[in-house]
C-alpha cells in the first residue's frame, strides 16, 4: 500500500534541472535507497519529500497525520539541551513524556526527600504505562549506548562532531514515523556501529528511504532503489546488488535503441536530400518524423568519469617510520612503532574513531611530527593527501582556477596531453560549471573536485582519508578501477568495508588500548578471523569459569548401551543429513534475492540447522572415544 506519492515534480537549480517532472510511490515498510552522482539533487530530493523545500511543479502527497523524520547529512541541535533532551526532541505525546520524566527523575535525584517530587515522579510514571513510553526509553539508551554515548545528562554542547551525528541518528531511530529519511548515516560511523545499525534496519517496521554510499551497507538493507539520473528517476526491485543488474540491462537497451534513432535517422535524411516534394500528408508526415528524431537526441551519449591520470616514477625507497612514538593529551597512539612502506603497497588502516589512524596518515606525511623516533621518505616520493574535510578548499575561487592552481595540463597513463578544462568535463563538470564559485557546488561536488585536484599533481604515493564520505557509488566504483592500476603506493584510512576490500591487501588495525596489529588479507578477511578470536576467547573464559567437579568413580563400561549403540549407527547419516541441508539453505538465500522477509525464515533456520550439526559433531566424537575406550579395555 502507498503511503506517500511524488508527482509530476519539477526543481530546477540556476540552468540545472535537477527533477524533471518525475513521479514515484513509497509503500508501507520498503526500504528504499536512493542513489545517483554528487550533483544529481539527492539531498534536494529527501528535503523536498520531508517539506524542507519547494518545488516548481508537480506535488508530494501523504495522508494529513503522516509523521517524516528526517536525518540530515549536517544535523542541527539545540546545544544547551542534555543528550537524551535532544533525542527526546519533538512534539508527539511520547516525546514529550518522556522528556518530563526524565527530568522530574533528575530532580528527584537531587532532592530525593521531597514529596512533591516523588508525587510528580509517580504521576508521570502513570503517564508512561498510559503511552506504552518504558519500551521507547529502553530503546533509546540502548541505542545511544550501542552508538557510544553513555552520559545521557551531557549537554550537547559538549560533544564533538562524531557524537553529535551519532545523538542524531539515535533521535531519528526511536521517533514515531511513517517514513524515515536518512542522508548519509554512515559517514563518521566505525565498522561495528555500522553493523549494528544495519541490523536494526533491517528489523525496522516503517518505512525507510537512505543516501549513502556504503554499498554493502545498500546491499544489506534496501529492497528497493531509486536512481536519479540526468533529472530522471529510475525504480528497480531489490537490494544494490540487483539494480546493478537491472541498469547494466538498462543501459545496454538504451544502447540499442540508440542505434536504431541514429539508423532511422540515417535513411530519413539521406530521403530528404533526395529532393523528395513535401506535397502530399505522407511526405510531410516523413519531414516532420525526421525533425522530432533529430530533437530527440541520443539518451546515452553522456560522458562518463574517467581518471586515467598518469603518475611520477617512483624509486625503491618509499617510506619508513622507524621507533616512532606519538601520544596525545597524556593518551599514547603510537609506542616505538616501526614499520617499511614498498613499492606498489596497498595498505589499509582500520579501527574505532579517535584510535590514531589519521595521526598515523600525517606522521607518514609528516604534516606532524612524532615525539620520538622518525619517519624516512624516499627521494622520489610525490605525495597526494586527499583529507577528509574541506578546508583545503577555498570556496572564493571559480572551479576552474582552483584546478589550474595545480597544473594547467596533465598526461594521462598513456601518454596523452590533456587540459584541465578537458579533464574537469571528464569529472562531469561541464563547461558552464566549471565557471561556477567553489561555495555554490554541492557537497559530494566539491569532494569529486577535491580528488580531481590530488590526482592532477601526478603523485606516486596516494594518502586517502576516509574517501569514500560525500562520493556517490558510480565515482568511488571508477576510483577503485583507478586504484587498480595506479602503479604507485595507495595508504587507505575507512570505515568502508567495500572499498577496503576493493583496494588493499593488508591491514594495521587500531584494536584499542595501544593494540595494533598487521593482517595480511582484506577487511572481511580480518573482520572473520576476529570473530573467530572472540568465539575462542568467549569459549575459553567459560571453560575457565566452570567449576572443576570431582567426577564420580563409576565402574568401566563393558559394552555400549542398546539406545548408545542405535544412536551410533545413525549418528553419521544425521551429519550428512545437515550438512546437506545447510548447503540447501544457502542457496535458497542466494535465490531469495530481496525478499527480506524470507531471507530472515531461511537465515533462522540455517542457524538452527548449524547450531544441531554442532550438538552432533560433538556426540559423535564422545561416542567414537567411549567406542575407542572399550577397544583398548
Amino acid at each position: 500500500m502507498s503511503i506517500l506519492s511524488v508527482s509530476n515534480i519539477l526543481k530546477t537549480y540556476g540552468e540545472k534541472v535537477l527533477f524533471d517532472h518525475i513521479s514515484f510511490t513509497i509503500n508501507e515498510k520498503q526500504r528504499v535507497g536512493l542513489i545517483g552522482v554528487n550533483g544529481t539533487g539527492k539531498s534536494t530530493l529527501l528535503k523536498v519529500i520531508a517539506g524542507l523545500e519547494s518545488v516548481e511543479a508537480g506535488e508530494v502527497v501523504h495522508a494529513k497525520q503522516f509523521h517524516i523524520e528526517y536525518l540530515p547529512q549536517e544535523p542541527t541541535f539545540h546545544e544547551d539541551l542534555t543528550v537524551l533532551d535532544q533525542v527526546y526532541y519533538g512534539d508527539s505525546s511520547l516525546m514529550r513524556a518522556l522528556r518530563e520524566y526524565e527530568q522530574a527523575l533528575l530532580e528527584l535525584e537531587r532532592d530525593p526527600e521531597n514529596p512533591q517530587k516523588q508525587r510528580k515522579l509517580t504521576a508521570l510514571q502513570q503517564t508512561m504505562d498510559q503511552l506504552d513510553a518504558w519500551d521507547a526509553m529502553t530503546i533509546a539508551k540502548s541505542v545511544l549506548t550501542r552508538l557510544g554515548i553513555t552520559q545521557f545528562s551531557q549537554p550537547v554542547r559538549e560533544l564533538s562532531g562524531g557524537q553529535k551525528k551519532r545523538v542524531a541518528i539515535a533521535k531519528a531511530l526511536i521517533q514515531p514515523a511513517d517514513l524515515l529519511i536518512m542522508d548519509e548515516p554512515t559517514n563518521h560511523l566505525d565498522h561495528d556501529m555500522i553493523e549494528w545499525l544495519e541490523g536494526f534496519l533491517v528489523q525496522y517496521n516503517r518505512a525507510l528511504l537512505v543516501v549513502t554510499h556504503d554499498r554493502y551497507f545498500l546491499n544489506r538493507v534496501t529492497n528497493r532503489i531509486l536512481e536519479l539520473d540526468q533529472g530522471q528517476i529510475y525504480s528497480y526491485d531489490g537490494n544494490y546488488e540487483v539494480f546493478l543488474e537491472k541498469k547494466a540491462e538498462r543501459e545496454e537497451q538504451a544502447l540499442t535503441d540508440e542505434q536504431k534513432r541514429q539508423n532511422t535517422l540515417r535513411r530519413e535524411l539521406a530521403w530528404l536530400r533526395r529532393g523528395a516534394k513535401a506535397r502530399t500528408t505522407k511526405q510531410k508526415a516523413r519531414i516532420q518524423r525526421v525533425e522530432e528524431l533529430q530533437e530527440s537526441g541520443g539518451i546515452v551519449s553522456r560522458e562518463k568519469l574517467d581518471i586515467a591520470l598518469g603518475s611520477a616514477r617512483l624509486g625503491k625507497k618509499v617510506l619508513e617510520m622507524k621507533s616512532v612514538t606519538k601520544a596525545y593529551e597524556g593518551r599514547v597512539l603510537l609506542s616505538h612503532f616501526d614499520y617499511l612502506v614498498v613499492p606498489e603497497e596497498r595498505l589499509g588502516i582500520i579501527g574505532p574513531n579517535g584510535s590514531g589512524k589519521s595521526t598515523l596518515l600525517n606522521l607518514l606525511a609528516k604534516r606532524i611530527q612524532p615525539d620520538a623516533g622518525e619517519v624516512v621518505v624516499g627521494e622520489t616520493v610525490k605525495i597526494g593527501y586527499y583529507t577528509q574535510d574541506n578546508q583545503e578548499i577555498n570556496g572564493d575561487l571559480r572551479v576552474i582556477d582552483y584546478i589550474k592552481e595545480v597544473a594547467e595540463v596533465v598526461r594521462t597513463a598513456q601518454g596523452h596531453v590533456i587540459t584541465a578544462e578537458q579533464m574537469l568535463e571528464r569529472f562531469l563538470f561541464p563547461r558552464p560549471t566549471q565557471w561556477t564559485y567553489i561555495r555554490k557546488l554541492s557537497g559530494g561536488e566539491r569532494r569529486r573536485l577535491y580528488l580531481l585536484r590530488v590526482l592532477m599533481g601526478e603523485p606516486n604515493v596516494l594518502f586517502l582519508d576516509e574517501p569514500t564520505n560525500d562520493l556517490d557509488t558510480e565515482t568511488l566504483s571508477i576510483l577503485e578501477e583507478y586504484l587498480e592500476h595506479f602503479p604507485g603506493v595507495v595508504i587507505t584510512v575507512s570505515h568502508d568495508r567495500y572499498f577496503l576490500d576493493k583496494v588493499v591487501d593488508h591491514l594495521i588495525a587500531f584494536e584499542g588500548n595501544g593494540v595494533i596489529r598487521r593482517f595480511q588479507g582484506n577487511y572481511s578477511e580480518y573482520l572473520e578471523q576476529r570473530n573467530i578470536e572472540k568465539q575462542e576467547a568467549l569459549q575459553s573464559k567459560k571453560e575457565k569459569n566452570e567449576p572443576e567437579k570431582a567426577a564420580p568413580r563409576k565402574e568401566r563400561k563393558k559394552k555400549l548401551s542398546y539406545h548408545e549403540q542405535r544412536e551410533w549407527d545413525t549418528i553419521e547419516d544425521r551429519i550428512a543429513d545437515l550438512e546437506t541441508r545447510i548447503q540447501q539453505l544457502q542457496q535458497e538465500i542466494a535465490g531469495a534475492g530481496s525478499d527480506f522477509g524470507r531471507v530472515q525464515e531461511l537465515y533462522k533456520e540455517q542457524q538452527e540447522a548449524e547450531k544441531e550439526l554442532e550438538s552432533a559433531m560433538e556426540r559423535w566424537t564422545e561416542l567414537s572415544l567411549l567406542i575407542e575406550e572399550l577397544e583398548q579395555s
